[in-house]
């Protein structure tokens, strides 16, 4: 049987934000965007290790995909392939990982004194986000406007990059094959990629050209593309 190949959404995503993605998958194989109905880091580890079944595939983007990284390291032998979507295996400069959780923290507290409108306009403000065409960040406003503000800073608090141990020199341990895609775009992602599918055993990056922090949403076809590629090489005779 194909397998079942769950999506992770980012930080203040709904599971729609996979949506064009996930239907092109949805026509070889059996596709489930998820929505998370818990909030803390922990809380969607346990969402992750209940959904997914024993050689599914796990696709992450940004915070989805260091959820995804972490359940993989709890359960090495558990998905049959994992991939990593804008994904870092953690900030290792002690100095550099603090600044972040210090500005995570800023960012909470901010959150939770102001309306979910202000949160999604400076949420979209962000240079990583600057590739996007304004149409695209507008089609991603009603998902980001239907959280509330509370949620959202109780989850940046557990679940942030800034609190993230870096796992690097854990990856080895992982062992289905693993894809980790950035967006051309997007420098430091890409030279992430490649170095997790250097440290991974079985894995491989790819970059898809044009695109930035998110290249599922600025260029769905051609992330698409990539996606099915691999897993039709892992399971397509299966």
């Amino acid at each position: 049987m194909n397998p079942l190949v769950t999506f992770l959404p980012g930080f203040a995503q709904r599971a729609d934000a996979w949506g064009s993605v996930a239907d092109q998958v949805a026509q070889k194989y059996r596709s489930l965007p998820i929505d998370f109905s818990t909030w803390t880091f922990d809380g969607r580890l346990r969402e992750i290790a209940e959904r997914v079944d024993d050689g599914d595939v796990v696709v992450g983007y940004s915070m989805g995909g260091r959820l995804a990284l972490k359940a993989a390291l709890r359960r090495p032998d558990k998905f049959g392939a994992l991939v990593l979507v804008g994904t870092s295996a953690g900030i290792e400069d002690e100095k550099a990982r603090a600044e972040r959780r210090a500005a995570d923290d800023e960012l909470a507290d901010w959150i939770e004194d102001h309306t979910i409108e202000e949160f999604a306009e400076r949420w979209e403000a962000q240079p990583v986000f600057a590739s996007q065409p304004p149409e695209l960040r507008r089609a991603q406003r009603d998902g980001r406007l239907s959280h509330e503000p509370a949620r959202l800073a109780q989850l940046l608090r557990s679940a942030g990059q800034g609190l993230f141990e870096p796992v690097w020199h854990e990856l080895e341990r992982i062992d289905c094959p693993v894809l980790a895609i950035a967006g051309e775009l997007d420098q430091k992602y890409a030279d992430t990629s490649f170095r997790i599918a250097e440290r991974v055993k079985h894995g491989r990056a790819r970059l898809i050209p044009g695109a930035g922090h998110a290249p599922q949403l600025e260029r769905p076809g051609e992330f698409a593309g990539v996606l099915l590629d691999f897993l039709d090489e892992h399971f397509a005779k299966r």
